[in-house]
């Protein structure tokens, strides 16, 4: 069994852990996905990496983008034509009526 490094608060940037990833079905509004696609190109990471990024952040009350990548996202949100922010949140539905 392999040993897992627990994480600790203020861990260095440069230290690494050992985790256990799982595959999961996940549904997001099509644009949005879109955008963190676009945003995980740019960055040059795996869609995973960027969406673990923006939980661990938001998990510790932070904010996970600089400057530039909030610009980055502005520009997406143009390109595919997202128009959502966080006002949408638990607002979103599907035809047919699926929240």
């Amino acid at each position: 069994m392999a040993a897992r490094k627990k994480a600790k608060a203020g861990s260095s940037a440069g230290e690494k852990y050992l985790v256990q990833r799982v595959q999961t079905g996940v549904r997001l509004e099509k644009r949005l996905l879109k955008v963190m696609k676009g945003l995980a190109e740019y960055h040059e990471i795996s869609l995973g990496d960027l969406m673990e990024g923006i939980v661990l952040h938001a998990f510790d009350g932070k904010c996970p983008f600089g400057k530039e990548s909030l610009l980055v996202i502005r520009d997406l949100k143009k390109v595919y034509g997202l128009n959502l922010d966080a006002t949408a949140s638990h607002q979103l539905y599907e035809q047919g009526g699926q929240k």
